[in-house]
């Protein structure tokens, strides 16, 4: 009978689990109750194997971009975002398809979470017309808005007034909804922020401020460029909370304590994530002038979001090795179909260039913008 119960025993620990639930590190906190702040996470298996799913298709994407780039597929600005997939996974997994997001360049794993196909990412970069902004915007401005996502900015903190004044909206039309505005260390700089989060706490405003702090400017260490790099506690009286980027179920708690907090009518807040790129600031920039090969190759082996993800499903017993594995194949084709879709895609006319600008017919300040090409 000990035998028996023994081996039943045994047999229910090899057993893989349907649910997670794991203990997360403290976080810092400003003007906030440290005791408040989430201390588990939970997930069902299902919901573990889709933010695997979506942490690796973020990442084959910027392997394709880096790769098409590098052939001379890829032209203009291109800001790539592997190793800081789980900040929007994370984010995505904790707030709804209501709620609004904004961000500026280094967008494209957004711009996924959000809902749009690898294809038309992939054709915008490559100026196609069937990308995601009719082959016009590039990398930087790349949007879905059916889905509030608006973008993919190129000004260096540009998009803070931007995702403030969507906040302004929310709480104008009473509605319950958030609007989760990112930027990173480089544009917490920039005078724009303080300008937007002064009115923003002044007025009570749902929006979240999200500092994602991948250690590095352009091409400067965040150090050098700024007095005080803990980037939580920047913003005067909101309060503040630093996380894990790294980890995406302390991004997805952090984030729906966020959400609440505003829902709740608490105001505005801001959250900074530690997280750390792997390329230069942009393709022109090798990104090593300013760090070590060594520091890059440590975070790789010991930082990188989807290894992390994958050692906590695998200990926890929420799937087999196997299952990951055909994951990641599976998002490699899917990536590798998309990058041909895209070189098959057209290019746009020159037509295509009055689309989308203004509304015809095409005048400026009462000159026709026709009759001005016809006179020169």
């Amino acid at each position: 009978m000990m035998l028996a119960r023994k081996s039943l025993l045994n047999f229910g620990m090899r057993c893989f689990a349907s649910n997670l639930k794991i203990k997360l590190h403290d976080c810092d906190a400003y003007k906030l109750d440290k005791s408040i702040l989430p201390k588990t996470s939970e997930a069902t298996k299902e919901e573990c194997l889709q933010y695997y799913r979506d942490m690796n298709l973020v990442r084959r994407v910027e392997i394709a971009c880096d790769n098409c780039y590098k052939n001379k597929e890829m032209r203009g600005f291109c800001h790539l975002y592997d190793g800081q997939e789980a900040v929007c996974v994370g984010i995505e997994a904790a707030i709804t398809r209501n709620d609004h997001i904004i961000t500026a360049y280094r967008c494209h794993g957004q711009q996924i979470c959000r809902g749009d196909t690898p294809e038309r990412i992939l054709a915008e970069m490559m100026g196609k017309v069937d990308g995601c902004s009719k082959g016009k915007g590039g990398s930087m401005h790349i949007t879905l808005a059916k889905n509030k996502f608006y973008g993919g900015n190129g000004i260096v903190g540009g998009q803070t007034p931007l995702g403030t004044g969507i906040a302004f909206g929310i709480k104008y039309e009473n509605k319950k909804e958030v609007s989760v505005t990112m930027y990173g260390d480089g544009a917490a700089n920039q005078g724009q922020l303080y300008e937007a989060a002064n009115m923003a706490k002044l007025w009570s405003l749902p929006v979240i401020y999200v500092c994602e702090n991948n250690l590095y400017a352009m091409g400067t260490a965040n150090a050098r460029a700024t007095a005080n790099t803990n980037y939580h506690t920047k913003l005067d009286l909101i309060p503040g909370i630093k996380g894990d980027g790294q980890n995406i179920f302390a991004v997805k708690e952090i984030m729906k304590f966020a959400r609440k907090w505003c829902l709740d009518g608490k105001g505005t807040i801001c959250i900074e994530y530690l997280t750390y790129r792997y390329h230069g600031h942009s393709m022109s920039d090798p990104g090593l002038s300013y760090r070590s090969r060594e520091e890059v190759a440590d975070v790789r082996k010991n930082r990188d979001p989807i290894d992390i993800m994958k050692k906590i499903l695998m200990e926890n017993n929420i799937c087999k090795e196997n299952e990951l594995k055909e994951i990641e194949q599976a998002t490699k084709k899917q990536v590798d179909d998309a990058v041909e879709i895209a070189r098959a895609s057209k290019f746009p006319v020159p037509d295509d260039l009055y689309r989308d600008v203004v509304t015809g017919p095409y005048t400026i300040r009462g000159v026709s913008l026709e009759k001005q090409y016809v006179q020169n």
